[in-house]
């Protein structure tokens, strides 16, 4: 029998590693298992038509038993987003911070889940216990209110897993990061250090959040004629803030649009995270009673995102605001990696309308540089690190942050998603694999679309697709009417109306051929015709459209 204390400390990463965002962790020690964080990601350029995309829990389901809790570190989408999903199979209490309980029981209220989850708002300096472990909240900084960075103290040792941050001393709203509380809990000793990576190739300090305040009220000051658009992210809620208080310095009203934007500045202002002066937010409705240079646009689409409200306005199809000359439009963010291209679309639309778009010096990160992670390190004195929170190449910087403050080379671990990583004070060692994954979400399906079905949706969408439909009598197996040949995607069927003769043609000869040797079978017909009618089309076109049989009986 082992004696307590003796047993390691499994870390297992479900995702957002290799990757921004999906980001969840599972602790576990003997029959406790904590899981921080459950975060969605956005889909890739080739998951045609999914929505988003979530964390295969399976591991989770097999173990529910052992599963006490999931602990959030802040209510960004790529942390919060797939709890909904999650929860419904693996309904364990959630514990987070005041906003982002807040951000949290919206998304429970759209899927009917607030009555059956339990859910506990934590401060800052709190420590719940759940199971073997006992968890601590310590107050960091980070783009969005109330982040957190959470000590893990396991009978193996103590895990400091930093979640989003950075160290802002002047922060717009609340306290700066609670640096004392790192070098206390450093002081007695840190098994290991999970540590944000997001910005980890970047030299220097991430600038304060305060100082885009000023560049707001520098901007507001030159530009007093215009009327002002700003998109930006809709979880900065200090970033609103600041807009809010150069709208009340140079006497503008506010008008807030974008349903996620609408949404999380309700949340934040009803939990008091946001201070608006009283008659400076007016609804978009009331837009025409004011002239336009007492007026101040926050909009989401700051990421070139189609359906978000800037965008519609750029395309013309917003339903109450268009562009005008001479509009000053501010992006206050940066694009995400991949968003680039839609950005300058958005960009360009823009400026073709005549509008003044400002895109410089008006956005900083939420994410350390690399002098705030050595910080971190010098504070927390971990003996293994473990970067987490970013692509494969960011993970690697942070492993030379590590390596050049001291921490030796196999004391550092870049985990892959689906790795377990066995810790205690005596050695740390990846001992396993278990099952992860991306589960898609199209409309209301959740995983039914997977490998298979984006496959198809990969050929329909390059060469299109033929229906061959022929009618043939029950016993006999003869002809009765057809083959009619229908395309969709392929061909313009008006110019290519002896291609689709020929193809008819083809298909006739091929169910001819099957007849005369006898082939009753329907699968064989099928495959005949796809075959015969794949190649031809092919020879013609050098294009493979999907090719669908379609065979009735009278």
């Amino acid at each position: 029998m082992k004696k307590k204390g003796e047993s390691k400390l499994k870390i297992i990463s479900l995702g957002g590693l290799e990757q921004i965002g999906m980001n969840i962790t599972a602790f576990e020690y003997e029959d406790s298992i904590v899981v921080v964080d459950c975060g969605l990601a956005f889909p890739e350029d080739d998951m045609l038509g999914i929505d988003l995309v979530i964390p295969d829990v399976t591991y989770l389901k097999d173990n529910i038993q052992k599963v006490k809790g999931f602990v959030i570190t802040h209510g960004h989408e790529d942390h919060i987003g797939a709890l909904p999903y999650v929860l419904k199979e693996i309904n364990v209490p959630v514990y987070a911070t005041k906003l982002t309980i807040g951000l949290i029981e919206n998304k429970l209220k759209e899927h009917n889940l607030l009555r059956s989850t339990k859910r506990k708002t934590i401060k800052h300096g709190q420590s719940i216990n759940l199971g073997a472990f006992r968890i601590e909240f310590i107050k960091t900084n980070h783009s969005i209110q109330d982040a957190a960075a959470l000590a893990i103290y396991s009978p193996a040792g103590t895990i400091i897993h930093t979640g989003d941050f950075k160290v802002d001393y002047t922060p717009v709203f609340g306290d700066a990061i609670d640096l004392q509380r790192f070098a206390e809990i450093g002081k007695k000793g840190v098994l290991a250090l999970m540590c944000d990576s997001t910005n980890a190739e970047r030299k220097g300090f991430t600038m304060s959040e305060r100082t885009v305040g000023k560049t707001f009220d520098n901007i507001f000051a030159e530009h007093k004629n215009t009327r002002i658009i700003i998109a930006t992210f809709a979880s900065n809620v200090d970033r609103v803030q600041q807009i809010i208080n150069s709208a009340y310095k140079y006497g503008r009203k506010v008008i807030v649009e974008g349903r996620s934007m609408v949404n999380v500045i309700t949340t934040a202002s009803e939990l008091g995270y946001l201070n608006i002066p009283e008659n400076t937010l007016i609804d978009i409705d009331k837009m025409k009673n004011y002239p336009d240079d007492q007026m101040v646009l926050v909009t989401t689409g700051s990421q070139g995102e189609s359906m978000a409200a800037l965008s519609r306005m750029a395309a013309n199809i917003h339903k109450k605001v268009s562009i005008k000359p001479g509009d000053t439009i501010i992006f206050s963010s940066n694009p995400i990696p991949g968003n680039e291209k839609a950005v300058s679309k958005v960009i360009n639309e823009l400026s073709v309308k005549g509008a003044d778009v400002i895109f410089q010096d008006v956005h900083v990160s939420g994410h350390a540089c690399q002098e705030e992670i050595k910080l971190i390190y010098s504070l927390v004195h971990p003996k293994y690190a473990i970067p987490v929170h970013g692509e494969y190449r960011h993970l690697k910087a942070q492993k030379g942050i590590a390596e050049s403050l001291g921490i030796p080379k196999e004391n550092i671990f870049i985990l892959r998603s689906g790795d377990v990583l066995e810790l205690d004070d005596q050695s740390c060692a990846v001992t396993g694999k278990v099952h992860t994954g991306a589960i898609m979400v199209d409309g209301l399906g959740v995983g039914d679309v997977g490998n298979i079905v984006l496959r198809d949706r990969q050929h329909l969408s390059e060469d299109g697709i033929m229906v061959v439909v022929l009618t043939l009598e029950k016993r006999s197996n003869q002809l009765l009417s057809g083959p009619d040949i229908v395309s969709r995607g392929f061909v313009y069927v008006r110019e290519s109306e002896d291609l689709m003769g020929e193809a008819r043609v083809v298909v006739e000869d091929a169910l001819d051929e099957c007849l005369n040797r006898k082939i009753s079978d329907w699968g064989k017909i099928k495959t005949e015709i796809k075959d015969s009618l794949g190649d031809f089309v092919w020879k013609k076109t050098k294009r493979r459209p999907m090719i669908l049989p379609i065979i009735m009986e009278a």
